[in-house]
């Protein structure tokens, strides 16, 4: 197994909910994940299915956590700013710089990223 993705919430999202589009990407390679799309993930699990759940997921994900450095939120802010029309949140533009920084691919089905470079963009 080799590390290529980075996975933004969306994709996690999507694979604890099953969604084969996305099984692979989680199988097959290692992948990492920064703790603001944890915190992302969490809340939304815990909307939608609860403390326990939420908890479980978030014990499966604290493997995968890299932190952002000072560096990672200035040039992710710039990024979000030059693509301010795109409506991106500050999560996935810290996520997607980590993901260059760290060579690579970001995982998302958000439409926001298709098509940039250093994409794997997944529509479910």
């Amino acid at each position: 197994m080799t590390s290529e993705f980075f996975y933004d919430s969306y994709a996690i999202i999507e694979y604890f909910n099953g969604n084969v589009l996305f099984l692979n990407y989680f199988k097959d390679y290692n992948g990492f994940t920064s703790l603001y799309n944890i915190m992302e993930v969490y809340y939304s699990v815990l909307r939608e299915k609860g403390e326990t759940k939420a908890d479980e997921i978030l014990n499966t994900l604290k493997t995968i956590v890299v932190y952002p450095d000072l560096n990672y939120v200035k040039e992710s802010m710039k990024f979000r700013l030059e693509h301010k029309n795109k409506k991106l949140s500050y999560t996935d533009c810290i996520g997607y710089i980590m993901a260059k920084k760290l060579k690579l691919k970001f995982l998302t089905g958000d439409e926001g990223f298709r098509n940039l470079p250093g994409v794997e963009f997944v529509k479910s």
